[in-house]
């Protein structure tokens, strides 16, 4: 068996990435070792380094090493889990997800929402926003935590032009405000995303939201 043979051909397959990350980690404990090499040949003969200044030095540059070495396998540890979810996740797209997350409106396709009024409430109302804050539509809704049709109309009844909405509850017992709770909505979830902190669904318009808020998932509706 050609050990040599054997040893350069892992070393070659090893990922660029790895060698780049290492040779930083290398450098710098090189440079520490250089640097205290240095220390103390240029030491004061009559005022030496103390041995307990030596270990303390080296048990200082010990730790920080150590707690690299953490960081990096806890980012990848974290890679390994995104890396797990989404596989988990692949399942999700093309299917609707719940969440409370701004609207994609097409101008035309009734929204189906998913109201959570108080229990307290004797009336409840809709109010709908774009994506410049303003509200273009209040519209009184039954109590129920029903889902709900929104059709995407304003104030006039007429429809509203297509874009990002975002839909919120207002719960009221008599003229009282209890309260006011985003309101979430079924949609399709289009693709399944890697980010630096998870993975997050993407949804019509571009709307992209994190799968931890996700509460519910169904297969489409015809």
């Amino acid at each position: 068996m050609d050990v040599t043979s054997t040893t350069q051909t892992a070393t070659a397959a090893a990922p660029a990435g790895a060698a780049t990350a290492a040779a930083p980690k290398a450098s710098d404990y090189s440079t520490f070792l250089t640097m205290l090499t240095a220390q103390i040949k240029n030491q004061d003969p009559l005022n030496p380094m103390s041995s307990d200044n030596f270990a303390s030095q080296l048990a200082t540059f010990s730790a920080v090493e150590q707690q690299t070495k953490t960081n990096d396998l806890l980012t990848q540890q974290l890679a390994q889990n995104t890396q797990s979810s989404m596989a988990q996740m692949v399942g999700w797209v093309g299917k609707e997800a719940r969440v409370a997350a701004p609207v994609h409106f097409d101008g035309t396709t009734p929204v189906v929402l998913s109201p959570n009024p108080s229990e307290f409430a004797d009336r409840t109302v809709l109010v709908v926003t774009n994506a410049q804050g303003n509200a273009v539509a209040r519209t009184g809704i039954p109590v129920s935590s029903a889902d709900y049709e929104w059709l995407g109309l304003n104030e006039d009844g007429n429809p509203l032009a297509e874009g990002i909405y975002t839909v919120s509850l207002e719960s009221y017992q008599g003229d009282k405000l209890l309260g006011t709770t985003a309101t979430e909505h079924f949609g399709v979830v289009n693709e399944i995303r890697s980010t630096g902190s998870g993975t997050s669904a993407l949804f019509d318009g571009g709307v992209e939201v994190s799968t931890a808020l996700i509460s519910a998932l169904r297969q489409p509706t015809l």
